[in-house]
């Protein structure tokens, strides 16, 4: 059985290399996993009730090993990655949520929820096309199909996993990728790739947006290149200004001269970038005018405290546009890049008929990549006290836009299917959208997968034939 073998510098110059179609199959590959995670079955192969759980190994040195293992059905996959984490030797497998927890989400959703096929909850009342929100008549998630992410129960999470004493700093270790017959193909080695995966991800919705002119970046390390990267590639036409926010300007720096290399210059356009750290004397007011002014926002760093102050999204000024905001850096409870009022706004839905011209009305929800682990994990989450009902996987809305193709229903305005679809595209074209990521081994195995048969079209990484 050959086996290709990417290593960081292999897989970093195939990452490169990608064109921008390659990088929209790649994409496309990942939401139809996330698609089959939320609402498949096991015989579809990577629902979530496939995916087992994850076990770590602490040695004597306080150096946490975790093993997290997934699937698509046609390739197994294992992560394997390794932190510093400090913690007492020893070994554990991941539990999940207690049964009272579960019993609660499930059958809070089950009550609210509608048939499969009645799916109608985006309020079609809204005079204003500036604004979007989810009915408060109507259940929050109840545009999604009831056979949906809370019936099958909340055990996984597949996202970081290293105590809240350990060092914030990148795990290192590589991914392994099996065949339907248990055999190895692919071993990659894992930095790079989780940052590329995480953003192609967090960018799914973010290519939906009607408006992205100018994106605020907060860090500079390989999730923050890989965001700006990622978005001018697949939107670079639309965006004008990206503004770069850094705990180091020596960093930040850095992340400018990669951006402005001369191999750099057919993504990066004419776009405007500017790179600040917090100790410049006008950080506050420039940090003030980039959120205010962003279409977008990539939080992307290990933070503790947020990065701004809640104000400037929650207050009347702020909530005069909507953002698409993509939270992936922190990915422990107490850490939050997001202040939590930002997250308990947005699910706030006010009464019925209470409509401020010209604001974006709280859409009701955060978009997770999973439940399972957002409410285990996600700091900003468990701060804000959000509840599963107010929570909607990445996987659910990929699964409401397959099950409405083709559905002639979907294309008149004048029937609740209709109006639904209006409106699930209005929020996710100009409403606020946050989305949440703690990661999953799943994004891995696929983007991992694709990964390897390019590399065997490019000539590119090591390849052992007789493995």
């Amino acid at each position: 059985m050959p086996l290709t073998v990417l290593s960081h510098s292999q897989l970093h110059s195939l990452l490169l290399s990608l064109t921008a179609d390659e990088i929209v199959s790649i994409q496309q590959n990942i939401a139809e996993a996330l698609r089959e995670y939320s609402t498949g079955s096991q015989d579809q192969g990577c629902s979530a009730s496939y995916q087992p759980r994850r076990t770590a190994i602490t040695r004597q040195n306080g150096c946490t090993t975790l093993f997290m293992p997934a699937t698509t059905g046609q390739t197994l996959g294992i992560k394997m990655i390794s932190l510093e984490d400090g913690d007492a030797a020893g070994s554990a497998v991941e539990s999940g949520l207690d049964s009272s927890e579960m019993a609660g989400a499930v059958d809070g959703h089950r009550a609210r929820s509608g048939p499969r096929d009645s799916t109608t909850s985006l309020s079609s009342s809204q005079s204003d096309e500036s604004s979007t929100s989810i009915d408060e008549s109507n259940d929050r998630s109840s545009f999604l199909p009831s056979a949906s992410v809370n019936d099958r129960g909340l055990s996984e999470t597949m996202g970081a996993w290293p105590s809240a004493g350990s060092r914030d700093t990148s795990p290192k270790g590589s991914v392994m990728l099996l065949d339907t017959e248990g055999l190895p193909f692919g071993l990659i080695n894992a930095q790079e790739l989780t940052a590329f995966r995480t953003a192609l991800a967090a960018l799914l919705l973010f290519r939906k947006r009607n408006r992205v002119r100018t994106i605020t970046v907060f860090g500079a390390g390989r999730q923050a290149y890989w965001h700006i990267r990622l978005a001018l590639i697949l939107r670079g036409s639309d965006i004008k200004r990206v503004y770069i926010f850094n705990r180091s300007f020596e960093r930040a720096v850095a992340l400018l001269r990669d951006i402005y290399s001369p191999e750099n210059s057919s993504w990066r356009g004419d776009v405007k970038f500017t790179a600040l750290s917090n100790d410049f004397i006008e950080y506050q007011r420039i940090l003030t005018q980039a959120v205010r002014k962003s279409d977008a926002i990539f939080c992307c760093t290990p933070s503790i405290e947020p990065l701004f102050p809640h104000e400037l999204l929650t207050s009347k000024e702020g909530r005069r546009k909507g953002r698409f905001i993509s939270a992936v850096g922190s990915y422990k409870p107490h850490m939050a890049e997001l202040h939590p009022e930002i997250l308990k706004d947005e699910v706030t839905v006010p009464p019925p008929h209470r409509h401020f011209h010209h604001h974006t009305t709280p859409s009701g929800v955060v978009v997770v990549d999973s439940l399972g682990a957002a409410m285990k994990e996600a700091g900003e989450i468990i701060q804000a006290d959000i509840k599963p009902h107010q929570v909607v996987e990445l996987g659910e809305l990929m699964m409401v836009r397959d099950a409405q193709r083709g559905d002639p229903t979907t294309d008149d305005p004048d029937t609740p299917r209709g109006r639904e679809e209006k409106n699930l595209l209005k929020w996710i074209q100009k409403g606020n959208v946050i989305y949440k990521s703690v990661g999953l081994g799943l994004m891995d195995v696929v983007a991992g997968g694709g990964l390897v048969a390019l590399a065997g079209q490019r000539g590119v990484g090591t390849l052992i034939a007789d493995f």
